[in-house]
């Protein structure tokens, strides 16, 4: 994709995802060194945490897409980060996240991946997408089912510990009760005078 600066930004109610910044690695360092980032092969010295964010830029130059810094609109903190993830070894694409501990339980995971999958199948073309979760991580299980993703026992993974989760392909999302209940529940997390339904994951 070439310079930073052509990497695009998407606005979503809460939400501003936009290119990892260098000002934006102290969160990133603080979160993939913390136990939170256990199911993403964490925690990680100072020296793989830097590689790591070097990979997370480096990956929209040579796969032209790749992960946005999720930034809150109101007052531009980050969040996480959310996007596609194919490197090495990656048998297909992946819609991938990883949310601050602090910004954890807010919707946030949910709304920036509806976001970016919506891009990536109306603007890149994509025709599915897979999320590699560890099995232990039902945080992560609960956002894909949320998401209209299926377990695919015969699809290839990662490395044989994590299970593939396949994300509905764009015409099931189109128009239909499930892009309906992703809006209805992204719109519980953003009013604040309703609450979402069920346990509010990640």
């Amino acid at each position: 994709m070439g310079a930073m600066s052509d990497i695009p930004v998407l606005t979503t109610d809460r939400l501003v995802l936009r290119a990892p910044e260098p000002q934006d690695y102290p969160d990133f360092k603080a979160t993939f060194s913390s136990y939170r980032s256990r199911f993403m092969g964490g925690p990680l010295n100072a020296y793989e945490a830097w590689m790591l964010y070097a990979a997370e830029i480096g990956h929209w130059d040579i796969r032209g897409f790749g992960m946005w810094m999720i930034h809150a609109r109101d007052d531009d903190r980050t969040l996480g980060m959310a996007g596609g993830w194919q490197p090495a070894g990656w048998p297909e694409r992946e819609i991938a996240w990883i949310i601050w501990p602090k910004a954890a339980g807010q919707g946030y995971a949910l709304e920036a991946t509806d976001a970016a999958r919506r891009f990536f199948y109306r603007q890149h073309g994509w025709d599915g997408a897979v999320s590699y979760v560890d099995p232990k991580h039902l945080d992560s299980i609960r956002l894909c089912e949320r998401l209209g993703a299926r377990r695919d026992p015969d699809a290839a993974s990662v490395d044989g510990n994590d299970v593939v989760y396949r994300h509905p392909a764009p015409a099931d999302l189109r128009d239909t009760r499930l892009a309906w209940a992703i809006a209805r529940e992204i719109a519980h997390y953003a009013d604040p005078k309703l609450k979402p339904e069920g346990a509010p994951v990640d």
